[in-house]
């Protein structure tokens, strides 16, 4: 039997996409302005992740189970751990970030599984 956490809890909100740091599929992003999001700066607390993207609006998961890319040389662990934006778009352990539910860590794929 495999575990899976696919579509629990998933909330996908539709966004204008910020011209001058735009998100991109994959990416953690971040508030811009009213109704805007913005590809997230390495160690800001993220809003959501980007599931799809063109140059004028963003799809982003704010809610439920997501997996992603991490970065930095420490790799996140299951159980509450803390989160922040890391370099191109991926998560990275962060102690000025949020705290989250981690659910799996791939160390050789270097993806987390978490609750946003």
């Amino acid at each position: 039997m495999k575990v899976s956490f696919e579509g629990i809890g998933e909330v996908v909100m539709t966004f204008a996409n910020n011209e001058t740091a735009p998100a991109a599929a994959g990416d953690c992003v971040a508030m811009a302005a009213n109704g805007e999001v913005k590809a997230a700066a390495s160690g800001a607390v993220f809003c959501g992740v980007c599931v799809g993207a063109d140059s004028g609006f963003a799809a982003v998961q704010t809610g439920g189970v997501v997996t992603c890319a991490y970065s930095g040389s420490t790799a996140p662990a299951v159980g509450y751990g803390k989160l922040a934006s890391g370099s191109d778009g991926t998560v990275a352990v962060n102690t000025s970030g949020r705290e989250y539910l981690i659910l799996a860590v791939d160390t050789t794929g270097k993806t987390v599984t978490f609750v946003l």
